[in-house]
């Protein structure tokens, strides 16, 4: 890729990069921001929606093991290094130029022991994963839409089955795309209605939270003591997150 000055810009059929007053922007085939780093905090979670999807801490504070299905500019790989260096996350990402873009223009790391970024096709690779991850977060659009390999049916059972007892799916849906109501309604399917979900920038986007196992209002409630230090301690508000969250049922309004 070629970097320009002033505003700065690199391009590579399809993929640009363009850096203005200290942000840095990801871009893939369209105008929607694919990923956003501040140059002089690269950890840091600038887009409102990759907040909320690490809003799964509140349920699980000290993951072993997540997978990224989707890498951007690896904005949430780059989070839990900072705060969490000893969950081992496994980013899995099909196309080789955003893998480079991450590396070469939003300073993700090289592979080590906790960290493993893998070229292939994220719903092939679930498939293949039976009860590997704590987390999965799930952020699949090409070119400003959904990929619809990772927002079918068969594809939420597979993420259901990758997850170790008691883990969670997090995945960032468009509240503007016509299927919503379709991939909200598999995502209930495949996790027997223990979803439960944010709505981000006036529900542009929404984080859907589905649990492999049952309770997770419960585990929710039981928390609420500690979520003010846990708030601190990863620069979050999941006391906020936690008022926001809804559950299954809730989602009706938003479907009309």
């Amino acid at each position: 890729m070629r970097m320009k000055f002033g505003k700065r810009r690199a391009d590579d059929d399809g993929i640009e990069v363009i850096e203005e007053r200290g942000l840095r922007t990801l871009r893939l085939g369209s105008c929607a921001i694919q990923s956003l780093m501040r140059v002089s905090r690269p950890w840091d979670l600038e887009l409102a929606y990759t907040r909320a999807m690490m809003g799964v801490l509140m349920f699980n504070p000290a993951p072993q093991n997540v997978l990224m299905v989707g890498l951007g500019g690896g904005s949430l790989a780059k989070f839990i290094r900072k705060h969490l260096p000893q969950t081992q996350v496994t980013a899995v990402e099909i196309d080789p130029r955003v893998i480079a873009a991450a590396r070469t223009h939003f300073e993700l790391p090289p592979d080590d022991e906790t960290l493993t970024v893998i070229e292939a096709d994220g719903a092939l690779f679930v498939k293949q994963q039976p009860e590997c991850a704590d987390v999965i977060l799930l952020d699949g659009f090409d070119a400003g839409n959904q990929v619809e390999g990772l927002a079918t049916q068969k594809f939420y059972t597979a993420c259901y089955r990758a997850l170790k007892p008691g883990g969670i799916l997090v995945v960032n849906l468009w509240g503007v795309d016509a299927d919503f109501a379709e991939y909200f309604a598999r995502l209930s399917r495949a996790f027997d209605g223990e979803v439960g979900w944010i709505a981000v920038q006036h529900k542009v986007n929404i984080i859907v939270m589905a649990f492999k196992e049952p309770g997770a209002a419960a585990r929710l409630e039981s928390v609420q003591p500690q979520l003010a230090d846990l708030s601190k301690h990863f620069g979050l508000d999941l006391r906020g997150f936690s008022r926001d969250l809804q559950w299954a049922e809730g989602i009706v309004p938003l479907l009309n």
